[in-house]
């Protein structure tokens, strides 16, 4: 498969007005998405993955390296990247049908296309009969698949989730990720996923990318060469689960040696 996204030797450096000095969020950075894949990032909190993220978004510039998508250079935020926050951002004020056809009206999408989109985008993520109600009508779950209905609705080529599914109840938890399985299948969208949680990512992804803890780095690169749907207690599932945990704890005692909280 041809590569979407690809970051080579991407750093971002902050100034931190607190510790008065430059801190280093993520460092050479080297990693190549291919058009289709699903790929999750995982590593220690404060590791530089939703820093990451976002500059595939375009909402972040790198300090150093080259960072493309499909072979240009991010420069700011496109239609061709749809992101999907853990907090859901709706409009409180208006229906799920007017949240979710809001990005098309800023494109200047008419009116009929903005519906027959949204309608479409609606009952893609299962909330057909929904459409004309409130965000605070709806679950916590309803609410992350109005947001997700958002994004699918301007059609991008790429989705870019930050902890998506991180504040639900494990039950809806299992429910999203199944339907955003049942999406990426059916329109192969390219996707780059933050998560904390070890079983989501194996759940999901083609790959795992594992990352330091700060400055983050790419520590491993797990491919997950599992046959969908996935049994989450197979011996198989659970050996790819393992070694990343592993990799994760390793990172998470180094940084508290570096912090001298352990001897």
């Amino acid at each position: 498969m041809d590569v979407l996204v690809e970051a080579q030797g991407i750093s971002k450096v902050f100034r931190s007005a607190r510790m008065g000095q430059d801190v280093t969020a993520i460092e050479r950075i080297d990693l190549a998405v291919a058009d289709g894949e699903f790929v999750s990032v995982l590593g220690p909190s404060g590791c530089g993955k939703s820093t990451f993220l976002f500059m595939i978004a375009g909402f972040e510039a790198p300090t150093s390296g080259r960072l493309t998508v499909g072979g240009e250079p991010v420069t700011r935020p496109g239609p061709d990247r749809g992101v999907v926050f853990q907090e859901y951002a709706l409009f409180p004020w208006l229906t799920v049908l007017d949240n979710v056809a809001y990005g098309l009206r800023e494109q200047g999408a008419d009116r009929r296309e903005r519906e027959q989109i949204a309608r479409r985008s609606i009952a893609q993520v299962g909330l057909d009969g929904f459409a004309d109600r409130h965000p605070q009508e709806l679950s916590g779950g309803m609410r992350q698949r109005v947001a997700l209905a958002r994004v699918l609705a301007i059609r991008p080529q790429i989705l870019l989730m930050d902890e998506p599914f991180g504040a639900l109840d494990e039950q809806t938890r299992f429910l999203l990720q199944e339907s955003l399985l049942r999406i990426w299948e059916g329109e192969k969208k390219t996707v780059v996923f933050v998560t904390h949680s070890i079983e989501e990512a194996v759940f999901l992804s083609d790959r795992v990318v594992v990352m330091t803890a700060r400055p983050g780095r790419v520590k491993d690169v797990v491919a997950v060469d599992l046959r969908r749907p996935r049994d989450r207690t197979s011996e198989e599932f659970n050996r790819i689960r393992r070694r990343l945990a592993q990799a994760i704890q390793d990172e998470v005692l180094a940084a508290q040696r570096d912090w001298g909280s352990v001897p």
